[in-house]
């Protein structure tokens, strides 16, 4: 089935353009959710407004994003953790302790929108990415240290 895109979907494609879905994908998930449209006509000529408030709101977005990137690119968190033998943790530092640290100095990220690359197991100092938006990654860095 032919259908137009809303919005922006991954691993789908992004606002306006038109895709060939499997018609169950189509009538039961992203239609009735308000995702897609049916290729038609006047969906086409619907989608033209819509694509323009879209892109407007986009823009405000990705500016606000790039703004809170150029405030995290200069921030260092400091997580104090139990450690054992060789400074090894007890557990690891995970992204919601990370969202949680942020939020205590101010910046509402959600856990979601942290990646960190590999576990972190030890202490030290690792580089931890926050994606703002679907084209703004902000790295900052964590500190951990031990809690001894």
């Amino acid at each position: 089935m032919n259908i137009i895109l809303r919005q922006d979907i991954e691993n789908l494609g992004r606002i306006g353009e038109l895709v060939s879905v499997k018609d169950g994908y189509a009538r039961n998930y992203l239609i009735p959710q308000g995702m897609a449209y049916f290729a038609s006509p006047k969906a086409v000529r619907l989608l033209e407004t819509e694509k323009k408030h879209y892109e407007a709101k986009m823009a405000k977005l990705k500016a606000e994003a790039e703004d809170l990137a150029s405030k995290l690119a200069d921030l260092q968190i400091t997580i104090a953790m139990q450690t054992g033998e060789e400074n090894r943790l007890f557990g690891s530092v995970t992204n919601v302790m990370i969202a949680h640290e942020l939020s205590a100095r101010g910046y509402n990220i959600d856990r979601r929108t942290i990646i960190i690359d590999e576990p972190i197991k030890t202490t030290g100092v690792f580089e931890v990415r926050a994606k703002l938006h679907t084209d703004v990654v902000a790295p900052f860095k964590v500190w951990v240290t031990s809690a001894s």
